[in-house]
């Protein structure tokens, strides 16, 4: 177990997942906070306690203006000030002994977190193509006007370019907190707060390592079966005193492994599309958090929990039907913690299914409508973007058929013929590369045959550990807009 440098005593967190420590012990957050206008990162470092964030780390446009709830605006801004940003990224990468990969939070409704974020997740998978990239992305509650554009054109990238997204919207996230929390008038900083404690969950056995799921990897191939279905829907419950007030909190009975396990199976507590569609279920992941004594105590209960929750989700016909359940750490939250706090059980489950469908065509009509009246479309042809990458529309065409093409494999994903047409189309790759191997020249066959087996040639993979900084999420608008980059 680790030492803390500070007290001399015996740990079983890894705080160096994501954080740094420097030479006096102090921990600083691995992350990079991106906007393109001060307002957020300044509020950010003012309410933190002793400078958390180091300034080195916190990047803002010199312009100051923000990106104008477009995403041309955030892209074009990232393109003009690559250097800056990746110098950032490479010294954080400095100080990891083994990097895992990346994590993005961003907003893809506004135009840094959709712009800015779409550059960042080229640059990461051109740059970094070993490393892994999953994010956090939050959508929309329709308060921009131009958001089905920025939704669809980040899309392109999350499909594309990302091994997972946790996604989550601010419509399931507000009527979470009003019925299930009793809040009467739920704020974003309410919204913001159930993310946070999302990713605290999702990052717990990462934090608190036990015999299983200790690494992203781990996690993430548990949950992502084949790489064209990648989008992970949260649900959580219940949430106790650390998470939101104490007033809230006490209205919470406490709760055991067994009802917390059945418990987050309700399509109220999804945050994502709180539609009455539960949707066909590829993968389940269950984190249950507690304490480790209160956990072993209650190992029958779960197992009769697990069998009930199996009968009452719909499974994909050709996946294996299973929940996977790691157990993790929870923990403390200082002298003031309750008893209740102690001994009850809380938990997070991530599902990738299709009962994200809904939110998927939702946009895509959106995007239709807008796009069939050119609605706007002269803040993007204008742009930057046109006359110095490339043509615009193009780009709205070519991610308006990613979108549509990520529909379709979900949709499919629900028949058992699914597995069969991508053995067929494996099959068929498999030949494409047999035939194009038989038409090569000798001349080339026998220079691919002195690169494969030339002793010196070595494949060096780079795998580590995580990171994070727990409450850093985008709002809606360039106004309270945010990327926060973290290094695993």
């Amino acid at each position: 177990m680790p030492i803390s440098q500070d007290e001399g005593e015996y740990r079983d967190d890894r705080p160096g997942v994501f954080f740094s420590q420097g030479s006096t012990g102090r921990y600083t957050p691995r992350a990079i906070l991106i906007d393109l206008e001060p307002r957020v990162i300044n509020s950010i470092r003012n309410k933190t306690n002793d400078s958390l964030f180091d300034p080195k780390n916190c990047y803002v446009s010199s312009e100051g203006g923000g990106a104008a709830n477009r995403w041309a605006e955030g892209y074009m801004n990232a393109v003009h000030n690559k250097e800056e940003v990746l110098d950032m990224i490479n010294r954080q990468l400095d100080g990891c002994d083994n990097c895992e990969g990346f994590q993005l939070l961003h907003s893809v409704a506004g135009g840094t977190g959709s712009g800015f974020g779409f550059f960042l997740l080229e640059e990461l998978s051109d740059n970094f193509p070993k490393k892994l990239v999953q994010t956090y992305s939050v959508f929309g509650a329709s308060e921009v006007v131009v958001q089905p554009y920025n939704t669809v054109l980040t899309l392109k990238r999350l499909i594309e370019q990302t091994d997972a997204n946790i996604i989550v919207d601010n419509q399931s996230l507000l009527s979470i907190a009003s019925k299930n929390l009793q809040l009467l008038s739920p704020s974003f900083k309410d919204a913001n707060k159930l993310i946070s404690t999302v990713m605290s969950a999702a990052t717990n056995t990462l934090r608190f390592p036990g015999y299983s799921y200790n690494n992203l990897t781990s996690i993430l191939s548990t949950l992502v079966p084949t790489p064209d279905l990648h989008f992970l829907v949260p649900s959580y419950t219940p949430f106790l005193p650390d998470d939101l007030s104490r007033t809230v909190a006490k209205k919470i009975r406490s709760s055991t492994a067994y009802d917390v396990i059945l418990e987050v199976l309700d399509k109220k507590l999804r945050m994502c599309s709180n539609s009455t569609n539960a949707g066909t279920n590829i993968s389940v992941f269950d984190i249950i958090l507690g304490q480790r004594k209160t956990i072993a105590s209650q190992a029958e209960s779960i197992q009769r929990a697990l069998m009930k929750a199996k009968d009452r989700i719909n499974f994909a016909p050709w996946s294996s039907s299973a929940i996977h359940v790691a157990f993790g750490s929870k923990p403390g939250v200082g002298a003031g913690k309750s008893s209740v706090q102690e001994d009850s059980m809380s938990g997070l489950m991530l599902a990738n299914s299709t009962s994200v469908v809904p939110l998927l065509v939702k946009i895509a009509n959106q995007y239709d409508q807008l796009m069939r009246r050119s609605a706007f479309l002269n803040k993007y042809v204008n742009s930057d973007y046109d006359t110095e990458i490339g043509d615009i529309m193009a780009e709205f065409s070519d991610s308006r058929e990613v979108l549509q093409e990520q529909i379709d494999e979900y949709s499919r994903s629900e028949t058992i013929e699914y597995i069969q047409e991508s053995g067929d189309e494996d099959i068929e790759d498999n030949a494409k590369d047999d035939s194009t191997a038989n038409n090569k020249t000798p001349s080339e066959s026998e220079k691919q045959a002195q690169i494969t087996n030339d002793p010196d040639t070595s494949n060096v993979s780079n795998q580590s550990n995580t990171e994070d900084a727990n409450e850093n999420v985008a709002d809606e608008t360039d106004k309270g807009e945010k990327e926060d980059v973290d290094m695993q």
